[in-house]
């Protein structure tokens, strides 16, 4: 098990790695952050609101689904959204360089990490 910070520390450390934040979907607000390159505080309120669009959908289309993870490509750029399955109301962000990334490898790490996470 580990904590906010390793969690976070752990995701920094794969190739290509820019960001990443812990963020509770219920209020928007960020958990914990590390790295640069995004405004972290405006990303986790952004990304709030995709996560509850999504889980809307879901619930809209009488799925009897979780989500995995989000994934969107920009140009330069992965962002990785993975709801916690184990922290009810809890996200984790990643933001990597897709250059340098291995996106399999990322997808990878933060489900080890989340999984791992605890508060």
């Amino acid at each position: 098990m580990a904590n906010l910070t390793d969690s976070l520390n752990d995701l920094m450390s794969l190739e290509g790695a820019l960001c990443a934040a812990v963020v509770d979907y219920n209020s928007g607000m960020m958990l914990a952050s590390a790295g640069t390159g995004v405004d972290m505080e405006l990303a986790a309120a952004g990304n709030t609101e995709v996560v509850r669009a999504k889980m809307k959908t879901i619930k809209a289309l009488g799925l009897n689904e979780n989500i995995d993870d989000i994934l969107i490509t920009l140009g330069k750029q992965y962002h990785i959204i993975r709801p916690c399955s184990r922290l009810a109301g809890i996200f984790v962000y990643y933001v990597l360089d897709n250059k340098r990334a291995n996106l399999a490898l990322a997808r990878r790490k933060v489900t080890d990490v989340e999984s791992a996470m605890t508060m």
